[in-house]
């Protein structure tokens, strides 16, 4: 005879900090369970929990907020149409790929660690206009952010922005995301004498510092 579940609690309904953590993560920076699954188990070293628990809890209908358009279908549509399409595993995205100098895998244990200032993470966050936008740098160990703005959302203009903020700061290591925004990232490097890393492909736990910060802009 199999067993019933009936009445047995579930994880999420046991932890509810860690159920806060994963609802903030999906709804307000609007992360995928794997990505979700993955920032958690960088953080604490280990699976805290697993993407499937993550996607049964959301059609069950434990993350529902009133305060969505649609309701508890407003939860399941960010889910479906989030604006980034999903590929399945194997797949190669060929598409605006740029050259890079490291992988994070290279970084120094210092700079992963968080045991240093001055290693920073980068990013851009697009205006309104989806023309201009914010040239956003932030500090690792110490969360220390600073921002500049540039009308154009081009490489030349972000890495020049890049390096008025950085220049009189001292500097480690850079770490952007793969963006088309950060191709002449060379020029970065010579100017600065600086490192530059990039994550793996669609993994923004880890740069979690940075994406953590954009969701407070």
């Amino acid at each position: 005879m199999a067993k019933s579940h009936c009445g047995r609690k579930r994880m999420l309904e046991i932890d509810h900090n860690l159920s806060n953590t994963v609802k903030h993560l999906f709804l307000d920076y609007q992360w995928s369970p794997e990505e979700i699954e993955g920032r958690l188990r960088l953080e604490y070293g280990k699976t805290v929990i697993s993407y499937q628990t993550i996607y049964r809890a959301i059609y069950r209908g434990h993350f529902d907020d009133n305060s969505l358009s649609h309701g508890a279908r407003g939860v399941i549509r960010k889910l479906r149409h989030r604006g980034k399409t999903r590929h399945t595993k194997g797949y190669v995205e060929n598409r605006g790929k740029i050259s890079i100098s490291h992988t994070i895998h290279e970084r120094l244990e210092d700079a992963n660690n968080r045991t240093r200032i001055e290693d920073w993470e980068a990013d851009t966050v697009a205006g309104k206009t989806r023309k201009a936008c914010l040239v956003t740098l932030t500090d690792r160990y110490s969360r220390f952010l600073k921002i500049q703005k540039v009308a154009v959302k081009k490489s030349k203009l972000v890495i020049e922005a890049m390096v008025k903020m950085l220049e009189p700061l001292t500097k480690h290591t850079i770490t952007p995301d793969r963006g088309k925004e950060f191709t002449y990232h060379q020029k970065l490097s010579d100017q600065l004498n600086i490192e530059v890393y990039f994550p793996d492909p669609h993994a923004p736990w880890q740069r979690g510092t940075n994406e953590n910060t954009k969701g407070l802009l």
